[in-house]
């Protein structure tokens, strides 16, 4: 088996991935983070080092689009892809789950899967410290691997009525 140490999700060669679009928000190497909306929400100190985005037929537990990250090359912002996802990240953000799909056109290695936990990890400090500064309470944690469709499972399809999150991050 293919376990990442400290999570309980399968080997890559039994993850059955999900086909869905991605809409990028933030290319690959990019300092300026921008949400759904395609407002900026902060400027980074550290480029981005994936492809992120959304799914817009997903609403996630945030009240935001179901956030997905692209594995690959720098990819164009706005720009659609039809991907798989393989796997996401559970992410806390100011005490609310946040999902984070992990998408790609292959599945990715073990290697990919354990960089990108480690990214998550960071980056739930780097958000902690920034949510401090805004005043903003909340526990901020990366809380390991898990099956795609789990994330995908919590999240509600997006209805006509979304206008949007009513968190503002």
């Amino acid at each position: 088996m293919d376990n990442l140490p400290g999570t309980d999700s399968p080997g890559i060669g039994q993850i059955k991935p999900i086909e869905l679009d991605v809409v990028i928000e933030i290319p690959r190497g990019s300092f300026l983070k921008r949400g759904s909306n395609g407002n900026i929400d902060f400027v980074s100190p550290l480029p981005c080092p994936y492809n992120y985005g959304s799914v817009p037929e997903y609403v996630g537990l945030d009240g935001d689009l179901l956030d997905a990250l692209l594995l690959g090359p720098r990819l164009s912002l706005g720009s659609h892809h039809r991907v798989m996802a393989w796997g996401a990240v559970t992410f806390t953000d100011r005490g609310m789950k946040d999902d984070k799909l992990v998408c790609s056109t292959y599945p990715p290695s073990s290697q990919q899967r354990e960089q990108v936990l480690r990214f998550f990890r960071f980056y739930a400090v780097c958000k902690g410290l920034l949510n401090i500064w805004r005043r903003r309470p909340g526990r901020n944690a990366c809380e390991g691997w898990c099956d795609a469709a789990e994330a995908v499972a919590r999240a509600r399809p997006r209805g006509a009525s979304w206008s949007g999150s009513r968190i503002g991050f």
